[in-house]
């Protein structure tokens, strides 16, 4: 929004901050001021000449030598105008040296053609204060004396702009009345606003007559103002008006478009303005659009109407889109002799539908959206009454038709003194509130000193405050929030990011693996946990946000790996993520001694059918694994292995066992070759590898990652029981090395298990320790090394009653075990 600081000044004559002051008090009061910039020209060296003669150019067609005086003294320019008045009229002289806005650039002596020119006549381009110009600028005659600084002649053409960052809450500083409303709070200077003035010529005509509106939809146009005047003279405006308009970046049409537009940068408070003799019989009608009604409107676009559009209408048809723009059927126009003058309260949320429907955001209809002072629709009216018949010479008819509904009223508000200092955080003056607030012009309908109590009615002009914390912030920010005093506030401690003692382990834990945690949400969209061959959703929500965001998540990769997309595509190819939160299975009746309901809490209220809700726990590692010196590999399955054993391990204090897995839908999403599954003390508890080539492209990852996924309520109901500690062995284990050649497709852990079987119940334990292919070894086959520890099993339960194994026995243990896994995997000793 674009504020004059000259209007400001017209509007507050006390005013004397400078521009840079004021934008500073607004800012700091919450409007913020954007920029401010120089419209025009207030350079004494441009001055007002009069022409004393004008001769032909000697040498050049359409160039005349003009001899102006300049007050002390005559000058000859060259001038390309066709417009030059005769001797006698008033014109605008650059002279040599000044800066001129429009060209940027100080004015230097030319020679154009064998003539040397030592100023210029300038037109409204020149001077900064218009886009475009038929000629130089030629002032009325008598306007100002020869030599005058031509700011000093026209006042109007100087000024300075701010641009504000007037934010969608207040409507009010839309329009030059509510900003220097706010500037005389701030500044406590007195506010009187527009001063009424009569028309200078009345009709003795009944309005009635001439005028007839019919609001057909009260809801969507609480308030309708209707005035008439009569006998205008379309003409272009006077120059005043003409640059007002410009340096606020309104285009100048005519004397009686132009002044709609000054009302909506004076009051805020959009107009139209209808020629009488286009609308049928002088009717206006309020209406919606009917379906399928076609409409074109002043930017000469033909619009296809909704039923949901407020029209403004006639019985012939939609005259304008209500609160938006007017139609080309009732535009003024040359010819246009009584004009219908229209000021209105369209309903915000209908204006707002009817602009982005049809892409059309005005002037109008951004104020309109935010809320127009509904108040002020009689003063504005009759102010552009006085404006038409002081600029367009009309006839004004007096009265106006105003025809309103119920709804429309300012609220009444209680301000205590205690809650006040309790906000702010600092004891205020509660008359000196209450003084604050009347500035603001708020009526204070009762109040109590003693009790620090007001009853406070709002305005029209500020929908946004219409509650007791309203009035407070507006204290506030009157007063200054930089004199509020910097105290440190009362800190409450929060609860941990884990309300579950395993939780907070399992997150240590992980995060002393070198992982760092993803937040992700527990609201996915079905096709991704479909991606990852997860269990159909069980809960949907009614109105999502958005379809990303739509059923309550069966598992946790999908926000896992979108973290991990996220990540790459923001060139971070190193990942090592985790996320631990529930997900949602299938709806259930949990009675209050289910093991799994104390493991978790449950959702929503106590009764009826809930999802079950699984703490669970999801890693990915991708890129390269830490090298030194040497050419990094990518990590694989055998990292993530390495992650989940350590991690479940230390959390249950258990062995955790790896198992190849056979394909199946729970490991559907992981390539076959590398899928395997977790167990501890005989439970399953989780899956790990690569993910499969499918959900890489659904996800649109690039290549591929290492997930794991761990029930961890299963991990810490197995970690909850006891622990039997035994004394360490008092006898020594006599350990056996044994390397098998066997073929590829034999996994490790089916050679361990059998190797476990075959040596009874002396095997105290197998332990894979090396593996090898390639060289010497045929194609398609490995050497997988063992190492197996023998052990009386009575050492550790009864150890006065063991002994130490002899040779002969473990030899015969050992000789059966490479004797079962030759039977059962063709495999032979390596030598």
């Amino acid at each position: 929004m674009r504020i004059s600081y000259r209007w400001l000044r017209d509007l507050l004559p006390e005013l004397t901050a400078a521009p840079a002051e004021v934008a500073a008090r607004l800012t700091r009061s919450g409007l913020e001021v954007a920029s401010i910039a120089r419209f025009g020209t207030d350079a004494q060296d441009i001055i007002v000449a009069r022409v004393v003669r004008r001769e032909p150019h000697p040498k050049r067609a359409g160039l005349s030598l003009v001899t102006v005086d300049r007050g002390n003294a005559l000058q000859r320019v060259v001038c390309g105008a066709a417009n030059v008045p005769e001797a006698g009229g008033l014109v605008v002289l650059a002279t040599l040296g000044s800066f001129v806005p429009g060209l940027g650039a100080q004015l230097a002596p030319r020679d154009i053609g064998g003539v040397p020119s030592e100023g210029m006549l300038l037109s409204e381009v020149e001077l900064g204060l218009a886009d475009q110009s038929a000629g130089i600028l030629i002032l009325e005659n008598g306007s100002a004396d020869p030599g005058t600084p031509f700011a000093a002649a026209c006042p109007a053409a100087s000024d300075t702009i701010l641009e504000l960052e007037v934010t969608p809450n207040r409507p009010d500083a839309l329009g030059h009345v509510g900003v220097a409303r706010e500037l005389a709070a701030l500044f406590r200077l007195t506010f009187r606003g527009i001063e009424p003035r009569s028309p200078r010529r009345t009709a003795d005509v009944d309005l009635g007559e001439l005028v007839r509106v019919d609001n057909r939809d009260p809801e969507r146009c609480p308030h309708y103002g209707a005035a008439c005047v009569l006998d205008v003279k379309t003409a272009p405006s006077p120059d005043w008006l003409r640059w007002r308009l410009s340096s606020l970046g309104i285009r100048p049409i005519s004397n009686v478009v132009d002044v709609t537009n000054l009302l909506v940068l004076e009051a805020g408070q959009p107009m139209h303005a209808f020629d009488r003799s286009l609308l049928a019989d002088g009717t206006i009608i309020i209406r919606r659009a009917e379906p399928g009604e076609r409409f074109k409107t002043l930017d000469g676009a033909e619009r296809v109407l909704d039923p949901d559009d407020l029209v403004i209408a006639d019985p012939r048809g939609a005259t304008a889109l209500a609160g938006v723009m007017g139609g080309a059927n009732s535009e003024i126009g040359e010819a246009t002799r009584d004009v219908v003058l229209e000021c209105a309260y369209f309903a915000p949320r209908g204006v707002r539908r009817t602009a982005r429907r049809h892409g059309l955001p005005t002037e109008a209809s951004h104020r309109f959206e935010r809320g127009v002072d509904w108040g002020a629709i009689p003063a504005v009216l009759e102010r552009a009454k006085v404006l038409l018949t002081e600029l367009a010479r009309g006839t004004a008819v007096a009265g106006a038709v105003h025809v309103r509904a119920a709804g429309l009223r300012t609220p009444t508000m209680r301000l205590r003194g205690p809650r006040l200092d309790a906000i702010v955080g600092m004891p205020v003056a509660f008359e000196g509130a209450l003084d604050t607030l009347e500035s603001l012009g708020f009526e204070i309908i009762e109040k109590d000193l003693v009790r620090q109590e007001a009853e406070v009615r709002g305005a029209s002009w500020r929908p946004d405050v219409s509650l007791e914390i309203d009035l407070i912030e507006e204290v506030a920010r009157l007063n200054g929030f930089d004199r509020i005093p910097d105290t440190l506030p009362a800190i409450v401690p929060k609860p941990p990011r884990y309300w579950h003692a395993f939780e907070s382990e399992l997150a240590r834990t992980a995060t002393s693996l070198g992982l760092s945690e993803a937040v992700t949400y527990a609201f996915v969209a079905p096709e991704k946990l479909k991606a990852v061959g997860a269990p159909a959703p069980s809960v949907t929500l009614l109105n999502p946000l958005s379809e990303e965001r739509s059923v309550l998540r069966t598992s946790l990769l999908p926000g896992l790996l979108d973290a991990l997309g996220h990540a790459r595509r923001h060139g971070q190819e190193t990942v090592r993520m985790f996320t631990l939160g529930a997900v949602f299975g299938s709806l259930v009746h949990k009675s209050a001694g289910d093991e799994h309901a104390r493991a978790r809490p449950r959702l929503g209220c106590d009764h009826g059918a809930l999802p079950d809700e699984v703490l669970s726990l999801a890693v990915v590692l991708a890129g390269p694994r830490p090298s030194y010196l040497t050419k990094p590999d990518a990590v694989d399955v055998y990292d993530a292995k390495g992650v989940a054993v350590e991690l479940i391990e230390r959390v249950t204090r258990r062995r955790a066992e790896v198992r190849h897995a056979e394909p199946g839908p729970t490991t559907a999403y992981l390539h076959p070759r590398g899928a395997a599954e977790l167990f501890v003390a005989g439970q399953r508890v989780g899956v790990l590898g690569p993910l499969h080539p499918n959900v890489v492209d659904a996800f649109d990852l690039g290549s591929t990652a290492q997930v794991i996924e761990i029930d961890a309520r299963r991990l810490e109901i197995i970690g909850r029981r006891a622990l039997v500690y035994q004394p360490l062995p008092r006898l020594p284990a006599v350990v056996r090395d044994i390397a098998l050649e066997l073929p590829q497709t034999v996994s490790a852990g089916d050679v361990a298990q059998a190797i476990n079987e075959a040596a009874g119940e002396l095997c105290e334990s197998v332990e894979l320790f090396d593996l090898f292919s390639g060289g010497s070894l045929a194609p398609g086959r490995r050497s997988l090394a063992f190492r197996v520890v023998y052990r009386d099993p009575r050492a550790a339960t009864d150890p006065d009653n063991a002994r130490t194994l002899t040779d002969v026995e473990v030899d015969q243990r050992h000789a059966k075990v490479i004797q079962t896994t030759g039977e059962r995997f063709g495999a032979s000793l390596r030598g």
